[in-house]
């Protein structure tokens, strides 16, 4: 059967908790998926198997892996082997913030949507539990949807983009609740950010204390596989 072109969407898919719940979403929307994940040089490659594993598992129509290499300016944790991951609480911009790291993304997954004449494009930012990257609030995706809209072909011809963020507004525990509920397996998933290559996870940084607090606020049991355990 052959589908809409107004129901194909990009998906942005790093292989974590928040992008494979983005995707079951999508998909349950009715939309065709085309994943876009990205090798830029990241600390934690073991998401890019994780990517490969729910983009499979969740019904994705295509996955593409596109690499960068933002490890040329570093700048930092996840890109420069010189800064370490914090492992306690920090005010202010985090240090694991990569600099433009969603406006690159988002700009390539807006060229593969423009040529696949797809005008959706979802990704998992969220601006509840996470770690106050400027680059997931909500002002900056809808700037960023309306540089879009003027800056494409197909935005000027009358197929204005549309960039969907539905679990920007989510706790952690409501986006592991929508997430079960729809059927995703959170074990083939990696969020830390300092995991090994296996995949398993540190239990000490951010993003795993965001993904650990949001299954126990859930009551849904932990599937992640710690280094210590």
């Amino acid at each position: 059967m052959t589908m809409n072109v107004a129901a194909k969407a990009v998906v942005l898919l790093s292989g974590g908790l928040d992008s494979a719940t983005v995707l079951a979403m999508a998909r349950e929307r009715g939309y065709e998926c085309y994943a876009l994940s990205f090798d830029y040089g990241q600390r934690h490659r073991s998401e890019l198997q994780a990517a490969a594993r729910v983009a499979a598992a969740g019904g994705a129509h295509e996955h593409r892996v596109i690499k960068l290499d933002l490890t040329g300016w570093g700048g930092s944790a996840l890109t420069d082997a010189h800064i370490a991951v914090p492992t306690a609480p920090t005010t202010g911009i985090p240090v694991t913030y990569v600099p433009a790291r969603n406006t690159i993304f988002l700009s390539l997954a807006l060229a593969w949507a423009e040529t696949l004449g797809a005008p959706n494009i979802f990704a998992g930012m969220n601006a509840v539990d996470y770690s106050g990257y400027p680059d997931c609030r909500p002002d900056y995706v809808a700037a960023f949807q309306a540089m879009a809209r003027l800056a494409t072909r197909a935005g000027v011809e009358g197929v204005p983009l549309t960039i969907h963020t539905p679990i920007i507004d989510m706790s952690k525990a409501d986006i592991v609740r929508e997430g079960t509920r729809l059927g995703v397996d959170y074990a083939l998933t990696v969020s830390c950010y300092q995991a090994d290559t296996d995949g398993k996870a540190c239990g000490i940084c951010d993003s795993c204390r965001l993904r650990s607090e949001g299954f126990r606020a859930a009551d849904v049991p932990d599937p992640t596989r710690y280094l210590r355990s």
